[in-house]
């Protein structure tokens, strides 16, 4: 909670690309699995730590993370016994799940990725592709 409470402080407005995005990495994936899985059937952290996984698997193979550190990333998750692995979602739901969060923009989905370990942004600026290979991977 300090941590939390010290990079609000710092990032009062949340903008764009500052601090308080690392905060919300995983957030746009986590909430479209807790919506489609029912509010308690896969609790918020939990929720959160497999779109944390999503989000570093989509910047890995966009080339800002390395594989190296997405293993990381996976293995941090892993030991802290939070799953990794999305619950098996249709696509077309998922899409629209992740258009109505709160950072989508006019139906275009804002996503926080990263350009390596602690360093989370927010864009729309990737391949849908790219995030489409990402809603349909089920094993990372």
């Amino acid at each position: 909670c300090e941590n939390k409470a010290r990079v609000v402080s710092e990032d009062e407005f949340e903008s764009t690309n500052g601090i308080r995005a690392t905060l919300n990495l995983g957030h746009t994936f986590g909430h479209a699995i807790e919506n489609v899985m029912g509010y308690g059937n896969w609790l918020h952290g939990e929720a959160v730590a497999c779109g944390m996984v999503m989000a570093s698997y989509m910047s890995m193979q966009l080339g800002w993370v390395t594989a190296q550190d997405f293993d990381r990333i996976k293995a941090l998750i892993k030991t802290a016994k939070l799953p990794i692995d999305p619950p098996d979602i249709n696509q077309v739901q998922f899409m629209d799940l992740m258009r109505s969060d709160k950072k989508a923009v006019q139906g275009k989905i804002n996503l926080i990725l990263q350009k390596g370990i602690g360093h989370a942004f927010l864009t729309n600026d990737y391949p849908h592709e790219t995030l489409l290979d990402t809603i349909n991977q089920k094993v990372f």
